[in-house]
């Protein structure tokens, strides 16, 4: 199964994420497939870019958002 899930990044303390689309098997920090967008929760409001014609895309091909995601696509309007 497809996933589309953060990946963090950043230093020690200070999390970055991007927003990729992988294989359920692979790890967390490991290979994906696609990056399609990136999660800063450190600023003020959250910095959330996420390219929207590549989430629908992967969406109408089955990926499975994580629930973090899913919020997040909601936030940014991608998905009602």
């Amino acid at each position: 199964m497809v996933k589309i899930r953060l990946k963090r990044m950043g230093a020690h303390k200070k999390p970055f994420y991007r927003v990729v689309v992988a294989d359920a098997r692979s790890p967390r920090d490991g290979k994906f497939i696609e990056e399609i967008g990136y999660y800063n929760p450190l600023t003020d409001p959250a910095d959330i870019k996420i390219n929207g014609e590549a989430a629908k895309k992967w969406l109408d091909e089955g990926a499975q958002p994580t629930s973090t995601v899913k919020a997040l696509l909601k936030k940014s309007g991608i998905i009602g």
